[in-house]
């Protein structure tokens, strides 16, 4: 009976029952003296999994493998939820110009807002010391301040709370022994990527409060940082998002019981691991990759007020391509800091997204797939064609905040369908 003990620690803990009982064998104790001979126990006596747990020198009990998957994957999937508000309510705040309103940075210091109109006039009196006020913003009121300091306040607030749902949690969770040695090292990447998104926002922010005595343009954050700042949110996005789908999603099964012995062979045949399903799940990731560049690209519009050079569409003004579209020399700047050229672009990568998830559909059709998947090909086809409308009414519009939100808020759910499409097809069954 020895035997039953032999299996590893890991194996055990895995089943469904903790308690499980399992009579216990002589324990090769020795009898008190030097003669070596086993003392078997007396009929009765048991010994139970977490005991043995004990004796391995844990001293704690894990969840069941499968429960602690659900665990984490629920909490990350809190964790990319709170990750969208931040970048939605990031949007918001670029489009209502709050960003620059709060002029410096503490991480428990600034917790606190003004209390009192003393206090609100020692912060009105800071941010007039800098280019927005002086420039753009030199006949705001204190009320007018007052709504686009706590426009980034909400921002920097939420971000702190983004740290603590992704920290706090964690160390719980690696404490209790739920996670894997894989999900450890996902993990502590996600929250290392939380810390630098922090730093990398206070980054951008002191872009727009320096001096530039040589630049005639409007106080605003570099388009650079903005992009890289919204792009790490982005990834952070992303990887949490795939990584809880990864953990809660279940297999596809084919075949219910009943006729599982009926259709085996008939299933075989219509979902194959086939060189067409290998092709549809790369094209997925290209266009994924596509609507990330895609929403990527829109920084640079937002840094730069890139959507007020052209409202018109499908044209450009007059013309299909516009004639400013090199103005500055080297022509690798006009990519970036072009107005017209980088408006150009966003436009053309929009269009190409939407041609690629059309494409994508219509391939997924030609192949027998899971109910589920062929739901979340149909989504995205569905959500592409509303993004695109967003964004030419938001441009024809002349861009109005709620309208410019809403577009901003659609790139976000674009991608989230394409992650889960991307998940659906990587678990169609061989």
């Amino acid at each position: 009976m020895q035997r039953l003990l032999s299996p590893p620690l890991k194996a055990l803990m895995g089943s469904p029952c903790l308690r499980l009982l399992v009579p216990r064998a002589a324990p090769r104790a020795q009898c008190g003296c030097s003669c070596g001979i086993s003392r078997p126990l007396r009929p009765g006596q048991y010994s139970t999994v977490s005991e043995v747990a004990l004796q391995a020198g844990r001293g704690t009990v894990s969840l069941p493998s499968k429960a602690a998957e659900r665990v984490v994957g629920r909490w990350l999937l809190v964790c990319s939820g709170t990750v969208a508000g931040a970048v939605i309510l990031g949007g918001v705040t670029r489009l209502t110009e709050s960003g620059l309103s709060m002029v410096d940075w503490h991480l428990i210091k600034e917790m606190k807002p003004p209390t009192n109109q003393e206090e609100w006039e020692a912060e009105f009196q800071k941010y007039q010391q800098f280019p927005e006020f002086k420039i753009l913003n030199h006949d705001m009121t204190l009320a007018e301040f007052k709504f686009i300091w706590y426009m980034e306040y909400s921002h920097r607030m939420w971000g702190r709370l983004v740290g603590l749902v992704y920290i706090l949690p964690a160390a719980y969770f690696w404490r209790k022994g739920w996670l894997s040695r894989a999900m450890k090292g996902r993990v502590l990447a996600l929250c290392g990527l939380v810390c630098f998104q922090g730093l990398l926002g206070w980054y951008m922010v002191k872009s727009g409060l320096e001096e530039k005595p040589d630049s005639h343009d409007i106080p605003r954050v570099s388009q650079y940082r903005l992009a890289a700042h919204l792009g790490s949110a982005l990834v952070l996005y992303c990887a949490s998002l795939w990584t809880s789908l990864s953990l809660l999603l279940p297999q596809h099964k084919l075949l219910s019981p009943r006729f599982k012995s009926l259709l085996a062979t008939y299933w075989a045949v219509q979902l194959p691991e086939t060189r067409q399903l290998l092709w549809l799940r790369r094209f997925a990731h290209g266009t994924a990759g596509l609507v990330f560049l895609t929403a990527l690209s829109g920084a640079f519009v937002a840094g730069l007020d890139a959507g007020l050079v052209y409202n018109s569409f499908p044209k450009m003004g007059e013309s299909w391509i516009p004639e400013d579209l090199f103005t500055f020399s080297p022509i690798l700047r006009n990519v970036f800091e072009n107005p017209t050229m980088v408006q150009f672009d966003h436009r053309i990568l929009g269009i190409t997204s939407v041609t690629a998830v059309t494409a994508l559909y219509f391939l997924s059709r030609r192949i027998p797939l899971p109910r589920r998947t062929k739901v979340a090909a149909a989504t995205l086809l569905a959500l592409a064609y509303t993004q695109a409308g967003l964004g030419i009414s938001t441009l024809l519009m002349y861009v109005p905040t709620p309208l410019a939100a809403t577009h901003q808020s659609g790139s976000l759910a674009l991608l989230t369908v394409a992650l889960w499409l991307m998940n659906e097809l990587r678990r169609v069954p061989k």
